[in-house]
């Protein structure tokens, strides 16, 4: 295969950044997407140029790391990660847009990394459990229903790798604060901090200027692991069932 990318290239959060234009060549479709920037990047090198820089990490579609806008869309054609999307799912001779997120909460660092650590900090205001001193209980002694299990291990998938929020017209983290609250607040082991949770939680997400959720859904389409946009209704019952709790 033989593709152009359009990249963008930005130095550093203060500077301006730009699209700059690649020519690819004798691409295999079996390349993953970013094995293909892999060999562009040694092209660039040998040639005197500086590497685009992207983030990227287990390659396995677990980590969250690798997260680009591929042709308008959070990590491509396919419901997957970037790492797990293969060039098979472009034609020979397509031109490719590859952007960074975009959204004020994620800063450039430079080229198609952005700094997430507001993801650091939802987690920070509240995504635990207390944890007594002493031997680990046996892992069968707190019984959980197994549809609330079910539930949980849905939610607990979310790997913070932010297309919800690059997806999101508004911008909004909902579907990834959602996910951390409703994971642990389905649990026993997560019900002595689950009103403290949920509020520190979604304060914390509008503290860092995340935009607000209107039910658009945009973000479960690109979710590379399918979180159900009802764990969004599930985060908002936990929020007013708080808010009235601390109220009374």
């Amino acid at each position: 295969m033989n593709i152009t990318l359009r990249v963008w290239r930005q130095p550093n959060a203060a500077a301006e950044g730009r699209m700059v234009t690649y020519r690819v060549e004798d691409v295999s479709e079996h390349m993953s997407f970013l094995e293909m920037l892999d060999v562009l990047n040694e092209r660039l090198t040998l040639e005197g140029d500086d590497p685009i820089a992207f983030d990227h990490d287990c390659r396995e579609g677990i980590c969250g790391m690798c997260g680009v806008v591929i042709n308008g869309i959070a990590h491509g054609p396919q419901q997957t990660t970037t790492c797990q999307l293969h060039m098979r799912s472009f034609a020979d001779g397509a031109v490719i847009d590859v952007e960074p997120w975009r959204a004020e909460p994620f800063p450039v660092i430079k080229d198609l990394v952005v700094d997430r650590s507001a993801f650091d900090r939802i987690i920070q205001a509240g995504g635990f459990i207390s944890v007594p001193t002493g031997s680990a209980p046996d892992a069968h002694a707190t019984p959980v229903p197994k549809r609330d299990a079910d539930h949980a291990f849905d939610a607990a998938t979310c790997i913070g790798c932010g297309a919800c929020v690059a997806a999101c017209p508004n911008g909004s983290a909902t579907l990834f604060t959602a996910a951390k609250i409703t994971h642990l607040g389905l649990l026993p082991q997560g019900q002595p901090e689950r009103d403290s949770r949920v509020l520190g939680m979604v304060a914390q997400h509008e503290e860092e200027g995340f935009g607000s959720c209107t039910n658009i859904g945009e973000c479960t389409a690109v979710c590379p692991k399918g979180i159900p946009l009802e764990t969004i209704s599930r985060m908002n019952r936990d929020l007013l069932g708080a808010l009235s709790r601390n109220q009374a």
